[in-house]
């Protein structure tokens, strides 16, 4: 059942009751105001309200006062193919998709979301190609190989639906550069050859010498000294296997700034913009994991933030996790469940319970719009060299007992539990 909401004046008494319209899609929608020519209801303070064909002169002339509240779900615009969740090469045409999204707007009377009353931010984490299509360089396919493909789909379709609904959407971005501490770029083997990808890097490794920083790059990451450069590697690893999050692994090369591959997948970044033209809404994009010597799978903090001799390398990304949580709801999505989404998700919920543990209530995690790492085992075809599945899963279940929400795209955001509509 769709739950409809009506246009809020600022006069006293109750909004007049609005007629349905029947749209293409079989759906009942409310009609706005404009439309039916129904005055405001109310005291002196109230206005009458002109019947009007556009939703752009009635903004204007009603005043920010006034908010539309749409319905809870919309349907998904015609356009909308999606055989392109699945196709690497697929770009929206920004200008027609401009026309659209006026047209939506005026087809269903939207506000400008600097009107909503409840502010509800999506961050979709990492959504970009390398992680979303197969052809990508670290694809995020699950246990099923059909994972980011098919969370694609339907992240792009929660977007549409609730349209009316969302505030602002944020996206981040895996930013890499050629030589980080988790490429094998990084490394050389006691061979004195780069490893390969897809292994781990452990304190013994490095202290055993099978494994040590490049001797060529300490003279633009450590002014020169390679003996810091060695120590921090160690100490690096250290960090990491004390807090007990991950061992180092080492990825192949991903999400290059400059390459394809670092570009949002069509369809997630069609609906963003749709949305940002329809809703007249900020668009917000927040790089991360540009650092050379630490990991950076959270959006709020790199992994490790300090070197041997504890001098600072790295900061958290404080000003973010403040945006992130003056929203009256937070929903998050992205790639991957395993890494990203869960370290960004354990960031802010320490940040929340430093702050005030009542806010994980705020928190909707979109289970079925993200997808653990795998790495399939090309000689055991259907077995996996590392399956990071649980891990997501106890995350997943950890947050819950938070008190963050963990929900499905599918189910209507009036019907998840606390949500402020």
């Amino acid at each position: 059942m769709r739950v409809h909401r009506r246009l809020g004046y600022g006069g006293a008494g109750p909004s007049p009751a609005l007629p349905l319209l029947p749209d293409t899609h079989g759906i009942a929608f409310v009609a706005p105001p404009w439309i039916c020519g129904a005055p405001a209801a109310g005291g002196s303070g109230a206005r009458n309200v002109a019947r009007r064909t556009s939703s752009t002169a009635f903004w204007s002339t009603v005043g920010p006062s006034a908010t539309l509240e749409a319905m809870t779900e919309l349907p998904v615009p015609e356009f909308y193919d999606p055989a392109n969740a699945e196709r690497w090469s697929y770009r929206p045409d920004e200008q027609a998709l401009f026309r659209r999204a006026l047209e939506w707007r005026e087809r269903f009377g939207l506000a400008p979301a600097s009107h909503d009353d409840v502010v509800v931010r999506l961050q979709l984490t990492d959504l970009q190609k390398d992680f979303c299509f197969p052809d990508g360089a670290l694809y995020v396919g699950g246990r099923s190989g059909r994972g980011a493909v098919e969370d694609n789909d339907r992240t792009a379709r929660f977007v549409y639906r609730n349209l009316s609904s969302i505030t602002e959407i944020t996206c981040t971005l895996d930013t890499h550069y050629p030589y980080q501490i988790f490429f094998p770029s990084f490394w050389l083997t006691d061979e004195g050859t780069p490893p390969i990808a897809h292994r781990e890097v452990t304190t013994q490794d490095v202290r055993s010498g099978r494994l040590r920083p490049n001797p060529a790059l300490a003279a633009w990451l450590a002014d020169e000294d390679y003996g810091w450069l060695e120590r921090h590697a160690r100490f690096y690893c250290e960090q990491l296997e004390r807090a007990g999050k991950y061992t180092l692994y080492l990825w192949p090369p991903h999400c290059m700034l400059g390459s394809e591959g670092h570009a949002l997948a069509g369809v997630i970044h069609e609906a963003r913009m749709f949305h940002a033209f329809a809703r007249l809404a900020r668009d917000w994009i927040e790089p991360k994991g540009g650092h050379a010597l630490s990991e950076h799978y959270s959006a709020l903090s790199p992994e490790v933030l300090f070197g041997p001799d504890e001098k600072r390398i790295a900061e958290r990304n404080n000003r973010f996790a403040e945006r992130l949580l003056e929203a009256d709801a937070l929903i998050i999505a992205g790639q991957a469940a395993s890494h990203c989404v869960k370290s960004t998700v354990e960031d802010l919920l320490t940040e929340i319970v430093a702050t005030d543990p009542s806010l994980a209530r705020k928190v909707y995690i979109l289970e079925d719009c993200m997808s653990a790492v795998t790495v399939p085992d090309a000689d055991a075809p259907g077995g996996f060299l590392f399956d990071f599945t649980p891990q997501a899963e106890e995350a997943l279940a950890r947050f819950a007992a938070a008190g963050m929400h963990v929900v499905r795209s599918e189910v209507p955001m009036s019907n998840w539990p606390d949500f402020p509509v």
